[in-house]
């Protein structure tokens, strides 16, 4: 069970900083991280860091399939933990 609670505290921290890092890669006008990147750290685990990333960075917040797909994520994840553990 805390190698579980780890992983979701480390996998959230990661999307959060991915968050925050294209935000200041795309107002430095860098190469930025694919959208599939940021997706994939939501889908291991990580959605709803993504979610706070989004937020606190206010980043990527316009696009729908930001605004409307990590939520949905996050929702399936709870769902399916709350059947695992039920």
């Amino acid at each position: 069970m805390y190698a579980v609670v780890g992983y979701l505290i480390v996998v959230n921290l990661i999307a959060f900083y991915l968050m925050g890092s294209d935000k200041q890669k795309a107002r430095r006008r860098e190469r930025r991280i694919p959208e599939r990147t940021l997706f994939l750290s939501a889908v291991i685990g990580g959605s709803a860091g993504a979610i706070v990333g989004m937020s606190f960075w206010r980043h990527k917040t316009k696009h729908a399939s930001f605004r409307f797909g990590m939520p949905a994520i996050l929702v399936v994840q709870l769902a399916l933990a709350y059947w695992y553990w039920k």
